[in-house]
């Protein structure tokens, strides 16, 4: 996927305010960036929002759209919403996550790992910053503990080669951020904890399935992967957000991102 080196930058404001943010910032920018260039978001939003604000909250809106025109396309959710409602409703088009399981279902991963890369990074309607943590916390309480810890990790893995899997350090972070790049003492820390875990690599194979997930050419769709939610992701009756889990709450925000109290 070719990048606009020059165009990413502008994005993020003047030279000044690019040099002050944290390397963890940048790439987590560097990510956002191509996920909207795949999408097709490139209206810049002209409501004022910090940048780690979640896409339902102020972040690009489709292409060609003004932001009160983007708020008037969101449809009220069923009264008993499933993942799959949520996919349909606040998550669309999902294209990065989309192609990222099917990435994952083409070279023959177990279910887990596909619904693992589907999810990986839904929680950016709701919040960029540390979203691995954040994706993690959402999702834990309806999905397997070995699929949410892969999701929390895989955001500290990206900066780290595994060659045993064909997971480089990817060129496109070299030519943006530069070859002496150095991620934040924390992700190091996390990628060293992580590395020793019995569970290393359910968190490393989300990465060989996402950062190569940018194809713009490639079509996808929710329906292959029906089943696999079906199987795997313990939907509440209730619906979620209304399940009175510890996490109902951040459900709810998808639903309502409007409410103001």
């Amino acid at each position: 996927m070719h990048i606009n080196r020059r165009a990413f930058f502008a994005t993020l404001g003047t030279a000044a305010a690019v040099s002050a943010m944290p390397a963890e910032t940048l790439a987590d920018a560097l990510e956002h960036h191509m996920m909207e260039t795949l999408d097709e978001e490139t209206t810049a939003n002209e409501l004022k929002v910090r940048r780690g604000a979640g896409f339902l909250f102020g972040g690009p809106t489709p292409s060609g759209s003004t932001p009160e025109e983007f708020k008037k396309q969101l449809e009220p959710m069923p009264a008993n919403p499933t993942l799959i409602d949520f996919f349909r409703y606040r998550f669309a088009p999902a294209t990065h996550v989309l192609q990222s399981a099917t990435d994952a279902m083409k070279k023959g991963e177990k279910e887990e790992m596909i619904l693992a890369c589907l999810l990986h990074d839904v929680v950016l309607n709701l919040i960029k910053v540390d979203h691995g943590w954040w994706g993690a916390q959402l999702l834990e309480p309806y999905v397997s503990e070995k699929v949410s810890w892969g999701i929390r990790y895989h955001q500290a893995l990206r900066f780290f080669p595994d060659s045993s899997v064909g997971y480089e350090y990817p060129e496109l972070y070299t030519r943006i951020f530069g070859k002496d790049y150095e991620p934040p003492t924390y992700i190091r820390r996390t990628y060293e904890y992580a590395r020793n875990h019995k569970w290393y690599m359910e968190a490393r194979m989300i990465t060989v399935h996402d950062i190569y997930a940018f194809d713009p050419n490639m079509k996808v769709s929710l329906e292959p992967f029906t089943d696999i939610i079906g199987r795997h992701f313990k939907q509440p009756e209730e619906g979620l957000g209304y399940d009175n889990s510890p996490v109902a709450h951040m459900w709810r925000a998808l639903i309502f991102p409007d409410m103001p109290l």
